[in-house]
């Protein structure tokens, strides 16, 4: 990937990166050859010692003026309710199994206003419509299986996930591969992941009958990544580390409910409502890279300053910075606090117009204001307790940990949103 601006990358491109997927996996699998006939020790540690237990909730609400689902203005407001159960398993000294599996409950002003004339009220983009589709759960499972080999130096595992939603289904599977060098001080690790999604298209309901209108014919997403990643111990006090990460997606990658207005062809507009020339069309491929770098580093037994860094890039000329940096103290040694910044910035993909400013003539158009040009900042602080003897027990479960965190984002563009999460960390004793 170049930051040249000329459009997709061509074929020869996509089947080096699926060459160089062959590669790294005939790799992966001579490492776990060599690494089993490895001379075994007389003594190992258990991965995990006993299953582990962790409950998880977030809730999400934002608001803004720039809803996609009517054409880039309107109502963003949107909640979100995210419980989740994640259990650990050890199968055997060498083994573990992660079963994890949530729902995500929302409610959306944008999404009620697919259909704005079939609530109680009259029908405007920046008010929310009760109709049907002003919410929706999505359910997720994943299963991981992990294997360590007996001297801890050599990890692999596999996984596989469901997601499901109204509109939505997917699919998904990958696996990973971390080696430890120099005594632990190093370790290199690589993932590969591919999920295979379906939408049920569901379009603004003044299309639906529309004659000129014309649907999706294929409405199958795939997406395929590769990870690699490098972490070094650089001294007794800093540690540093390095990844790429490359997404390639074919199919449909447009959203098939959001609105596009055209400046060339005359509005319809009913009660307050700006009928849609056309929904969202873009590309149906995508190349995505990034690659970033963390330094930590332990300033004494109180503070820990960590930081971060990631630059991004796509074949639909978006590029982005992300920096943050997080600062752990420790109050005593059960309870650490961990206020955190993050700066982030993008350019606009190529095919970004704000609403009411594209033309008919253009061969792919959105007005979603996550395609465009903006800057965000994120101020966060969290507070963590361990347990560190699970002196708490609720049952046959001794309590672990304990995190709650809260974070507040806004982008220049006027969207702002909170998020306030937790967890409870228990083992069985």
């Amino acid at each position: 990937m170049t930051d040249s601006d000329n459009g997709k990358l061509d074929t020869s491109m996509n089947l080096r990166v699926f060459t160089f997927l062959g590669c790294l996996l005939a790799c992966i699998g001579s490492f776990a050859q060599t690494d089993s006939l490895a001379t075994k020790t007389s003594y190992k540690k258990r991965v995990l010692d006993a299953t582990e237990l962790d409950f998880l909730m977030s809730y999400y609400t934002q608001e803004g003026e720039n809803a996609a689902v009517t054409g880039g203005i309107g109502t963003e407001e949107l909640t979100d309710v995210t419980p989740t159960i994640v259990v650990t398993i050890p199968l055997s000294d060498d083994e573990v199994l992660s079963i994890d599996a949530g729902i995500s409950a929302y409610t959306s002003a944008s999404s009620s206003n697919v259909n704005p004339f079939d609530g109680d009220q009259e029908a405007d983009p920046y008010v929310a419509s009760s109709g049907a589709s002003k919410s929706d759960i999505l359910s997720t499972l994943q299963l991981a299986y992990s294997h360590s080999s007996n001297d801890r130096n050599t990890i692999w595992s596999i996984n596989t996930a469901i997601a499901t939603e109204y509109d939505y289904f997917s699919v998904g599977f990958g696996g990973s591969f971390t080696r430890l060098f120099n005594q632990k001080n190093t370790e290199l690790s690589a993932n590969v992941n591919i999920y295979l999604d379906t939408w049920n298209a569901i379009y603004p309901s003044e299309l639906r009958d529309q004659p000129s209108f014309v649907p999706f014919e294929d409405e199958a997403r795939n997406s395929y990544s590769l990870g690699l990643g490098l972490s070094q111990i650089l001294s007794k006090k800093l540690q540093g580390s390095l990844s790429v990460d490359v997404i390639y997606q074919e199919g449909l990658l447009s959203t098939p409910f959001q609105r596009v207005q055209f400046s060339d062809i005359p509005d319809l507009i009913i009660q307050n409502f700006t009928y849609a020339d056309d929904v969202e069309r873009l590309p149906d491929s995508r190349f995505k890279i990034a690659g970033g770098g963390r330094l930590h580093y332990y300033l004494n037994e109180k503070i820990i300053f960590r930081s971060f860094y990631r630059y991004y890039a796509d074949d639909w000329n978006i590029r982005s910075h992300t920096a943050s940096i997080e600062i752990p103290y420790k109050i005593t040694d059960n309870l650490t606090v961990y206020p955190s910044y993050r700066f982030y910035n993008q350019r606009a993909a190529d095919y970004f117009a704000p609403f009411n400013e594209h033309l008919s003539t253009q061969e792919f158009y959105t007005s979603d204001y996550d395609l465009s040009k903006f800057n965000a900042n994120q101020f966060g602080l969290g507070i963590s307790y361990t347990d560190i003897f699970t002196k708490i027990h609720v049952f046959s479960f001794g309590l672990k940990k304990v995190d709650i965190s809260a974070h507040y984002y806004e982008r220049d563009s006027g969207l702002n949103a909170m998020i306030v999460s937790g967890g409870i960390s228990f083992v069985l004793e």
